[in-house]
């Protein structure tokens, strides 16, 4: 009796794989879910191998990413790949509660401690239909060439300043002004149309 209960839960245990490592050589991302291939334990093939990613996050892993790979019913044909890691690319030395999303090429968005969110990158462009806002005490934009708004209406709601002068100063200093002509013509009125 007792074999009998043995063979019965080795035949179960063999059907029970435990997760491995594997190496992502291609990932096929055309359709609903990315599949990889690669190459699992001694060198164990992995071929069309479903990549899980949560909801609203995805990647395209490049080759020679690692991949931990469950097998479904202890058959890798029904594995699993549910997390990746490229050691060469990951942003290091992140603080404890830091998240940040990144490539290889360098760029990243860091969530930082002290709620502060930095990204870097070499253009970032925000495509927005009807209405982009931003609600702050401070608004700061240090562009070392240039800066462009092309836009049929730029609208201040108060002053506008530059490093001599602000707005209302200038229309002060035009509506209130008048200044002697030559000779014995006098001095001009104050403008009749204020600016």
């Amino acid at each position: 009796m007792w074999n009998k209960v043995d063979q019965r839960i080795n035949l179960a245990l063999n059907r029970i794989r435990n997760a491995f490592r594997g190496v992502i050589t291609r990932v096929n991302s055309a359709g609903p879910a990315q599949t990889i291939q690669g190459k699992g334990l001694g060198p164990e093939p992995l071929q069309d191998i479903e990549l899980f990613q949560h909801y609203g996050f995805t990647s395209n892993p490049l080759p020679g990413t690692m991949a931990v790979v469950l097998p479904i019913n202890g058959k890798t044909s029904h594995g699993i790949v549910i997390a990746t890691e490229h050691g060469r690319y990951r942003l290091k030395e992140l603080k404890s509660g830091e998240v940040a999303l990144y490539t290889d090429e360098g760029c990243n968005i860091v969530l930082k401690r002290g709620k502060i969110i930095e990204a870097n990158c070499d253009d970032f462009i925000v495509n927005a239909k009807n209405k982009y806002s931003v609600n702050t005490a401070d608004y700061d934009v240090n562009a070392t060439n240039k800066a462009n708004f092309d836009t049929p209406l730029l609208k201040a709601t108060n002053d506008l300043a530059d490093g001599t002068s602000t707005l209302n100063k200038v229309r002060e200093t035009y509506d209130d002004h008048d200044h002697e002509h030559g000779g014995d013509a006098g001095t001009t009125d104050k403008p009749n149309q204020l600016m």
